[in-house]
């Protein structure tokens, strides 16, 4: 049975369309009920999830923090960065699919898939100085 068209899912779409930078689901409350504010956050983690298990809307688990959530459909990989949390996409890098089979060979599992978050210092704490999160930053980026 196919899912209705609410409008709800639609705010929802939308609101992670607009932001466009991963937005977790309360960075997605937080646009809808700026036009839309008696909106419950109940309503709209239900639909991100929904959303999700339909495939209009992906999901990233990351460690140690809150999902994220993602107009773009195509696999690919995300890099975060851990001074300021910047979550973006990793461009310009070929998502590797025989990656699973790989994982199920070696340990026996029966792979679903695989979402990878990279971690580092993005450019812009980079140009900050040699310290950033109590991290010596040193002249390896150069």
């Amino acid at each position: 049975m196919a899912k209705r068209n609410t409008i709800q899912r639609q705010l929802v779409i939308a609101a992670v369309r607009f932001l466009a930078d991963h937005p977790t689901a309360e960075e997605v409350y937080d646009r809808i009920t700026m036009e839309y504010p008696d909106i419950s956050k109940g309503t709209v983690y239900r639909n991100l999830n929904s959303l999700v298990e339909s495939g209009l809307l992906g999901k990233v688990s990351v460690p140690s923090g809150a999902d994220r959530f993602d107009h773009i459909l195509a696999r690919h990989y995300h890099i975060k960065c851990t001074h300021c949390g910047k979550f973006m996409n990793v461009e310009n890098f070929e998502y590797i699919p025989d990656m699973d089979e790989k994982v199920a060979k070696v340990t026996n599992y029966k792979m679903n898939h695989h979402d990878i978050v990279f971690s580092g210092v993005c450019p812009e704490c980079q140009k900050l100085g040699d310290e950033v999160n109590g991290e010596e930053l040193g002249n390896d980026f150069n």
